[in-house]
């Protein structure tokens, strides 16, 4: 098998890299640091002219050394394994279990590749290379690490298998709430490569996924469902849910219920009852008329008048009427008109 097995069989997304694309990263990666050791060699050796031969010894040990050895083991730990060869190449330096290299990896693969790729020319790397399963060097071998690819064809992406459609929406009920990450991916990786098991040990795994999922949402799994099926639904049933809150924010955002506003709506500006502020104030006004100001007078459920929390209404100027009253009569002038 060309990928990566952790120790609980869960099959990882990674495969080891071969002997070419390894070598044109390496390549890359020595143009590079040989291009900057000239350079640095050049600069020292002008700016060190002076000096007696003891010493001018002593500067290119030291400048071998820090551009040759130290840049890369920096480079790696600092990018976490991702020169700029491998970053052209979609390669990446990773430890045994998948996780990210550190120092003291970066470091025992630099000592050693200053004995099998400089002095030796790349023969001893290559060898190894080709003889090991997974293409690593003795560098990888005595720290722990292994090169991957990183960029794989989009044909060869494994999807989730979907669930029977007698345990389909069954588990919507369920609270996914408390699961974490971690076993999500668990989950998915097995159901993506549980063909790619043994038939005991998918099993075995499925039922240990399983015995996880169920004590995290606090209801066992059903009785009589295999294992791999009941992985299957819960995954559903969280795509379904995801699927769900993504296309409701998407139409939310869309008819301006979130505060954009349309016509009318919650921070609209023109509706009827609408403020035009864009926030709303209180209770729509009547249809098709009011003072816009979004304060009404209704009935709540602490009796009569105004609903707590909006606006009083403005106070009416004088001589006009206040909404809702009848005009008053013209004050008499003396001056009858004639019949």
């Amino acid at each position: 098998m060309s990928e990566l097995v952790t120790g609980d069989a869960v099959v990882l997304g990674l495969r080891p890299a071969k002997l070419p694309s390894r070598a044109l990263a390496l390549s890359i990666d020595l143009v590079v640091v040989g291009t900057a050791f000239v350079l640095v060699s050049v600069g020292l050796a002008v700016a060190t002219s002076g000096l007696d031969a003891a010493a001018f010894a002593a500067v290119s040990v030291a400048t071998f050394l820090l551009v040759l050895v130290g840049a890369p083991i920096a480079v790696e730990t600092l990018s976490h394994g991702r020169s700029l060869g491998k970053l052209a190449c979609g390669l990446r330096v990773v430890r045994d279990d998948g996780g990210p290299i550190r120092f003291r990896h970066a470091l025992v693969r630099g000592a050693m590749g200053v004995v099998e790729i400089l002095m030796t020319l790349g023969v001893v790397a290559s060898v190894a290379s080709l003889v090991s399963a997974r293409g690593r060097r003795l560098g990888d071998v005595f720290a722990g690490t292994l090169v991957v690819r990183e960029r794989l064809p989009a044909g060869r992406s494994a999807s989730v298998p979907p669930p029977p459609p007698w345990l389909v929406g069954r588990f919507a009920g369920l609270d996914l709430s408390a699961v974490p990450d971690e076993l999500w991916l668990a989950v998915r990786q097995y159901l993506t490569r549980m063909h790619q098991l043994d038939a005991d040990v998918g099993r075995a795994m499925a039922g240990r996924l399983a015995g996880e999922l169920a004590g995290w949402t606090g209801v066992p799994a059903p009785v009589g469902v295999p294992a791999a099926a009941y992985l299957a639904a819960v995954v559903n049933e969280r795509q379904a849910r995801d699927a769900h809150r993504m296309f409701a924010a998407s139409r939310s955002s869309s008819d301006g219920s979130d505060g954009s506003g349309g016509p009318g709506g919650p921070g609209g500006t023109g509706g009827p009852g609408g403020t035009g502020t864009g926030w709303p104030m209180g209770p729509p006004g009547p249809a098709g008329g009011g003072s816009g100001s979004g304060a009404s007078v209704s009935k709540g459920p602490w009796g009569s008048g105004a609903v707590p929390g909006t606006p009083a209404a403005p106070a009416a100027a004088p001589g006009v009427p206040a909404a809702g009253e009848d005009p008053a009569p013209p004050a008499a002038t003396g001056f009858a008109p004639p019949a």
